[in-house]
């Protein structure tokens, strides 16, 4: 199929949903959890490969199979709440005067730092499955500790942005 005739059909099938008389806001917040849950699988199998790497390492801290699936729940939780910041956050641009501050800035760094943080983790995890590597315990403990901090930093700044009270514009 062609990307001129998928791009097509996709836009049929909008249309025909709004013709089903499914509301537009629906389709949207269906949309955004499907969004979600993607992040989701992705923060998933990113702490899937660091918890491999984890479980790799022979006389280390984590030889039980339990740290896979704690680095794969962690890895979801994270990338499902922090990623993507709710839309209540104000995404436009504001002047540096402390009058415009509010608060939504730190929320998106601590996202950024995050997102960095777990994915360059879940990038050195797979380079050393791929190709099985033998690191020191101590450069494993800051693979760990990269990927624990950069989770956490998602999770805090997704928080973060939820609770946020952005004031409204006056026009």
């Amino acid at each position: 199929m062609k990307i001129g005739n998928a791009v097509s059909s996709a836009f049929s099938l909008t249309r025909y949903a709004g013709n089903l008389g499914i509301a537009r806001s629906s389709l949207i917040k269906s949309a955004h959890l499907l969004e979600r849950i993607g992040l989701a699988a992705v923060g998933a199998s990113c702490g899937l490969y660091v918890g491999a790497t984890l479980l790799r390492q022979k006389g280390g801290l984590f030889e039980s199979g339990w740290i896979v699936l704690l680095t794969m729940l962690y890895g979801a939780l994270s990338y499902y709440v922090g990623i993507d910041l709710s839309r209540s956050v104000a995404r436009k641009p504001i002047s540096s005067t402390s009058e415009e501050y509010n608060g939504s800035e730190v929320a998106e760094i601590m996202s950024a730092a995050g997102t960095f943080g777990a994915a360059i983790a879940a990038t050195l995890s797979v380079s050393i499955l791929v190709l099985d590597q033998s690191l020191p315990n101590g450069l494993i403990a800051f693979l760990a500790g990269c990927w624990v901090v950069g989770s956490s930093l998602q999770v805090a700044a997704g928080t973060m942005a939820r609770n946020c009270e952005v004031p409204r514009d006056k026009e």
